[in-house]
C-alpha cells in the first residue's frame, strides 16, 4: 500500500478540502480519534496526525470514529480504487455480507474471486493496509454506528442489521473500538432522532462525492420504468423488492444539500439492511470516482464537451443482476419503449403479488429465475428465439446461483454468459456494465453507441472502429459509453 503524502494530506485537513472526503482519513494520536478531512473540529498539530486511505485501516490502527464528522457516512472513495479488480470484487462480496455468514471465511471468499487465501490477504494489505476480516468488522461497526445515530431501531435490531450474531458480540466489539457502550451513543443522539416513531421504515443517508447528475439518473430510470414494479417521480424512485423470499419497498430521493441520497427502506428483516444498502449504492453508482473519471475522459476532445455539459454523470447499475439480464434480453432488437412494455407484461404474469403497500402502484415483484425457468412464455408476444433465451438464462441462474454475483475475472464472466444461447457479446458487455459494475465494460455493438459515435466523432459505424477509438478511454469505457448514450438521447 503506497503511503499517502503527509504534507498534501495535512494541507487538505487544514483547508477542509471536500475533494479529499472519502479518500483520506486522519487519525489523531493525542485523542485516539480518526476524522474526515472536512471535520469541523479544530485542526490538530501536524505531529499528532496519521493519514489513512480507508476507515478500516484507521480502525485497525486503534483509532475510533469521530462523533462530529461521522466517518461512517463519508463517500467510499479509497485512493486504491481501480488498481485491483480482485480487491473490488472481494469488497463487493464483503459489502453484501459474505463474511457475516457462518460459512463465510477468507478461504471461501478467496475461492469466489479466483485465488488463494494467502494471495488475497496480500492484495488487501497492499491496497488497503488491512485484512479482509478487518474490513468486514469495520463495515459492521460503522453501519451499526450509523443506525444508532439515524434510526430508533432496538439494540438487538442494530446488532443483527450490522451483521453481528448476537447483542453480546456487538456490545463487545463496539466497546473495544469506541470505549463506550452502544447505548451511551444512542442516548447522546436521542434528541436528534426522537421524532421518528419506532415502527417507521428505516431512513438512511447514502453519501456520494459531488457532483451528481441526478436528472440524468432519473431520466434513465423513467425511460425504463416497469409498471407495477417501480415508480419514478419528480425527485425520487420507488420500487418493490424481493430478497430471500421476503418483500418490501425502497424509496430513493436526492438531497443535494447533504451530497447524499436518502433511502427509505421498508423491509421486514433488519438482517437484510446492509445488503439492501449495498444494492442501492450499486444501482445509483454513488461510489463513482467522478474526479478521476472526468480527468481521464476529458483528455478526449470529443468527450470533453459532453463531460462539461453533464458534470457528475453516473453509469446506472441495477437492483438485481438477473433482473437486469432479463431486461437486456427483452430489449434486444426493439426500442426502449417496447422493452418496457414487455417488462410490464412479464411482471404482471409471473411476478409475485405484493401483499401490502401504501403505494398501490407497486403491485408485484420481479419474477424469480426459478419461476421463469419453467414458465410458458408464449403469452409474452415476442419471437420464439428470444423467449428461448429468457428460459435458458433463467435456467442458468437457477443452476448457478452465483452467476450474477461478484467473483472471477470479467473475462471469465463474459465467457460464461456467452455460453448461454442467445447471449452475444453486446448483451454480455451490457450486463457487465450494469450488473457486474465493471467500469471498463463497453458494449461496442450497441446501435445507440454507434449512432452517437458517427454523429459526434464522425467515424464509420463499424464496431471495430469504435473499439479502436475506445482504447484511449480505458479503464473508464463504461462511463464513456454513458456519455455517448446520454448525448444521443
Amino acid at each position: 500500500m503506497e503511503p499517502l503524502d503527509p504534507e498534501i494530506s495535512y494541507r487538505a485537513l487544514q483547508t477542509r478540502d471536500p475533494r479529499f472526503d472519502g479518500r483520506l482519513f486522519v487519525g489523531v494520536t493525542s485523542t485516539g480519534i480518526y476524522c474526515r478531512p472536512i471535520c469541523p473540529a479544530r485542526t490538530p498539530k501536524r505531529e499528532n496526525c496519521r493519514f489513512f486511505s480507508g476507515s478500516a485501516a484507521a480502525q485497525a490502527a486503534g483509532f475510533r470514529a469521530c462523533l462530529r464528522c461521522r466517518p461512517e457516512i463519508a463517500p467510499e472513495l479509497p485512493g486504491w480504487r481501480g488498481t485491483s479488480n480482485t480487491v473490488s470484487r472481494a469488497l463487493a462480496l464483503i459489502g453484501d455480507g459474505f463474511l457475516d455468514h457462518e460459512d463465510g471465511t477468507v478461504e471461501t471468499l478467496a475461492m469466489r474471486v479466483g485465488m488463494g487465501a494467502r494471495q488475497l490477504r496480500r492484495l488487501f494489505d497492499q491496497h488497503l493496509g488491512v485484512t479482509p476480516v478487518a474490513v468486514a468488522q469495520s463495515r459492521r461497526l460503522l453501519f451499526a454506528k450509523q443506525l444508532l445515530h439515524d434510526t430508533t431501531l432496538s439494540m438487538t435490531d442494530v446488532a443483527l442489521a450490522g451483521g453481528f450474531g448476537s447483542v453480546r458480540r456487538f456490545n463487545h466489539a463496539f466497546r473495544s473500538l469506541y470505549h463506550r457502550a452502544p447505548g451511551e451513543l444512542r442516548r447522546a443522539t436521542t434528541t436528534a432522532s426522537s421524532h421518528l416513531p419506532a415502527t417507521a421504515p428505516v431512513v438512511l443517508q447514502i453519501p456520494y462525492q459531488p457532483p451528481y447528475d441526478w436528472d440524468s439518473m432519473l431520466q434513465y430510470l423513467r425511460a425504463r420504468t416497469i409498471e407495477g414494479l417501480e415508480v419514478v417521480e419528480d425527485n425520487g424512485y420507488r420500487r418493490s423488492v424481493l430478497h430471500e423470499e421476503l418483500t418490501g419497498t425502497i424509496t430513493i430521493e436526492h438531497r443535494p444539500d447533504r451530497h447524499s441520497l436518502m433511502a427509505t427502506i421498508d423491509f421486514p428483516s433488519v438482517r437484510a439492511l446492509q445488503t439492501i444498502v449495498s444494492r442501492i449504492r450499486h444501482q445509483f453508482d454513488v461510489a463513482a470516482d467522478v474526479e478521476a473519471i472526468t480527468a481521464h475522459l476529458s483528455q478526449d476532445a470529443t468527450l470533453a464537451p459532453l463531460i462539461a455539459a453533464r458534470p457528475g454523470l453516473r453509469a446506472p447499475g441495477c437492483w438485481d443482476g438477473f433482473e437486469l439480464a432479463i431486461r437486456a434480453v427483452l430489449g434486444q432488437q426493439v426500442t426502449v419503449t417496447a422493452a418496457r412494455r414487455l417488462g410490464g407484461t412479464l411482471v404482471e404474469l409471473w411476478g409475485e403479488p405484493f401483499p401490502y403497500t401504501e403505494d398501490k402502484r407497486l403491485r408485484r415483484t420481479f419474477p424469480t429465475a426459478r419461476c421463469l425457468a419453467t414458465a410458458d412464455l408464449g403469452r409474452l408476444g415476442m419471437p420464439a428465439a428470444r423467449r428461448a433465451t429468457i428460459t435458458a438464462l433463467a435456467q442458468a441462474a437457477t443452476s448457478q446461483p452465483q452467476l450474477f454475483m461478484p467473483g472471477g475475472s470479467v473475462e471469465e464472466r463474459l465467457t460464461r454468459l456467452q455460453t448461454i444461447p442467445g447471449i452475444g457479446a453486446w448483451t454480455a458487455h451490457y450486463i457487465a456494465l450494469r450488473a457486474f459494475r465493471e467500469p471498463d465494460a463497453f458494449p461496442a455493438g450497441d446501435l445507440g453507441l454507434l449512432r452517437s459515435a458517427k454523429h459526434l466523432i464522425g467515424e464509420q459505424t463499424k464496431t471495430s472502429h469504435l473499439l479502436q477509438r475506445a482504447e484511449a478511454w480505458r479503464p473508464w469505457r463504461a462511463y464513456a459509453a454513458q456519455y455517448l448514450w446520454t448525448a444521443g438521447q
